[in-house]
């Protein structure tokens, strides 16, 4: 089975593409989606992640405090990797269990932090979401009410948009309406069967 790797950065309209490859009946497997059951309460994660940030990276009912632990990642590039090294090993060995179960001709493993984990060995081909920088300012603005800086800094902790395009196989462009971005979509949808 062919496996494409879907990366971008924040902003750029993963989640978008991706639904509409799940549309054409391709199945997806989201590492952000996995992260997120790895840290529920009781998860073998979340309480690796409460050891070595502290208890009050949780809420008072046992959920992980997101907002706290962004902002203590985001403003130390060492605890971001601490957290890497804890979470990324599990994502990757349950995307590849899930992997297993398939019988696509090719499937989507959207992995917006792939080629800073390094693990384009990981995936066949690498899809490339991308828009210029002031699109992913204002969307992540409006989508997550977060400040202008915040989400600077987060954008600067991803790999340079320049650097993301070359390591790229194929580049979706999504800067217009979503019909464009469907018939780009749908154009490499064609190309991946071919390629099976």
């Amino acid at each position: 089975m062919l496996k494409i790797g879907l990366t971008g950065g924040i902003g750029s309209g993963k989640s978008t593409v991706t639904q509409i490859f799940s549309d054409l009946k391709i199945p997806i497997i989201d590492a952000d989606i996995i992260a997120h059951q790895l840290v529920e309460p009781g998860k073998p994660a979340i309480k690796a992640i409460a050891k070595q940030f502290g208890q009050q990276i949780l809420t008072d009912q046992g959920t992980l405090n997101r907002k706290q632990l962004k902002e203590i990642i985001f403003s130390d590039p060492e605890q971001k990797k601490t957290l890497e090294q804890i979470l990324h090993p599990l994502v990757f060995a349950e995307m590849e269990s899930q992997i297993k179960q398939l019988s696509s001709p090719y499937c989507i493993l959207s992995i917006p932090l792939l080629l800073e984990t390094q693990m384009q060995d990981f995936v066949d081909r690498i899809l490339v979401i991308d828009c210029p920088v002031e699109v992913q300012l204002e969307r992540v603005k409006n989508r997550d009410q977060l400040n202008i800086e915040t989400i600077k800094s987060i954008i600067a902790s991803q790999v340079p948009r320049e650097q993301r395009r070359q390591a790229a196989d194929d580049i979706i462009i999504n800067d217009a309406d979503t019909q464009a971005l469907a018939e780009q979509v749908k154009k490499l949808h064609n190309l991946y069967l071919s390629l099976t």
